[in-house]
């Protein structure tokens, strides 16, 4: 069986290591040719020197998988391939896609009979050994023609996947998934907190982190990671505050405003990232030119 993979990344190309493993042939191309030799060498990949090039090397009908930022950037390969592909082949999009585009995108292919599947990939570097959770929508059809790529992804043949509905259900339910995973985290963050803070009882939080590993009602994979890195550094001084966004957290948040259903703990995790991004800054100065005016509060200059 073969795929074409376009954007060979840190995902784009663990999930091509993973399918050359189960014997998939895979041809890629991305725009670092270095990453795209390297994988080449390494797996067996066939290297294409362009989208053209990667789609003449594919037997009809074809499976094409993009693995770009979400975007302009996968708007613009999608028209494109959309002109390249032909009646028959499937597009696949496990980018992390606003869902409402990922609909939009299978209408605009089906004018040229080319299929569509929208997957949302969980997995992050750990995909390679453990597999990918793979959540994808789109016609039976489509699907039916990416499910041994997706069953080759995932953690195993019958669990992991799913088909998750008509196409753009696949990266709505993604988009969820990743709501609810900032709210975990910011969890395990604000009690973590917590627990450094009480410095009179010295406690040893990779300790307390393992201990909750094993039996609690709050053991996760993403505790998991928390006591890995806990076990190798507790004060964390190092490390800068800034927590970026993806966008799937706006995009939940803004879907439960649209369906008038209440999300505080995820919309609030989102606001959480915002003031690590330096956009509370002007708000926290003008709350303290406030409290200065009306009680002559003291206000630190920055160069205090």
């Amino acid at each position: 069986m073969q795929l074409g993979i376009i954007g060979l990344g840190k995902m784009g190309g663990n999930m091509a290591r993973r399918l050359r493993r189960a014997g998939i042939d895979v041809v890629g191309f991305d725009q670092g040719a270095d990453a795209l030799a390297s994988l080449a060498a390494e797996c067996g990949l066939v290297a294409a020197e362009s989208p053209q090039a990667l789609v003449q090397k594919l037997d009809a009908p074809r499976l094409v998988w993009l693995m770009l930022p979400a975007g302009d950037i996968t708007e613009s390969a999608v028209r494109d391939l959309g002109k390249l592909l032909q009646p028959g082949d499937v597009l696949i999009d496990g980018a992390n896609s606003f869902y409402k585009d990922s609909m939009r995108h299978a209408e605009m292919l089906a004018e040229s009979g080319v299929l569509f599947v929208d997957a949302g990939v969980s997995g992050g570097v750990w995909g390679l050994d453990n597999g990918y959770t793979i959540m994808a929508g789109g016609s039976y059809e489509a699907f039916a023609r990416a499910q041994p790529i997706i069953e080759a992804l995932a953690p195993a043949t019958d669990r992991g996947w799913i088909h998750t509905g008509p196409a753009g259900s696949g990266h709505f339910v993604k988009m969820i998934h990743n709501g609810i995973e900032y709210g975990m985290m910011q969890a395990y963050a604000e009690g973590f907190a917590l627990l450094k803070g009480r410095d009179d009882f010295d406690l040893d939080l990779a300790a307390i982190a393992e201990t909750w590993r094993h039996g609690s009602v709050v053991r996760s994979w993403l505790l998991d990671l928390t006591a890995d890195v806990l076990a190798g550094d507790q004060t964390l001084e190092d490390v800068e505050p800034f927590v970026a966004d993806s966008g799937e957290g706006r995009w939940t948040a803004l879907e439960g405003i649209e369906q008038g259903i209440p999300t505080p703990v995820m919309s609030l995790a989102l606001m959480a990232r915002f003031a690590t991004q330096g956009q509370q800054d002007y708000s926290a100065k003008l709350l303290a030119m406030m409290r200065n005016q009306f009680g002559g509060h003291a206000v630190r200059s920055a160069g205090d």
